[in-house]
């Protein structure tokens, strides 16, 4: 499952805009990441053609299951190193910015690590 880190971010995305609204469109996606409309036109072209994602007819996006299961990975790790830095005392916004920066280049070592330490605080 080897795949770029910003098809990451935007199957990342798109599951949080799941959760959040219920459902994904191009035009969310561009808003949340910061990109512009042509920009998730792209991503989400190669990410169908990868099998990813599908589209319907009226441009509503779904994840497959292979789309889910990078998007779920991704955003647990953002989720257990964000919570580590702000156990740290890394500021909430900031520790979320640099998680998205971090999760992607993590060693799995590293983040069974943070995941077991998260374990014992709590």
């Amino acid at each position: 499952m080897n795949i770029m880190k910003s098809s990451e971010d935007y199957l990342e995305m798109m599951l949080m805009l799941k959760e959040k609204k219920g459902y994904i469109r191009s035009v969310d996606i561009a808003a949340e990441l910061g990109v512009t409309k042509p920009s998730v036109s792209y991503a989400t072209k190669r990410l169908r053609e990868n099998g990813y994602i599908t589209m319907n007819t009226e441009g509503l996006i779904e994840l497959t299951d292979s789309g889910m299961s990078i998007a779920k990975k991704i955003y647990r790790r953002h989720k257990v190193i964000a919570n580590f830095l702000i156990e740290i005392g890394v500021e909430e916004s900031i520790a979320y910015e640099d998680a998205c920066k971090i999760e992607h280049d993590i060693s799995p070592q590293t983040f069974q690590a943070l995941k077991n330490h998260m374990k014992k605080v709590q």
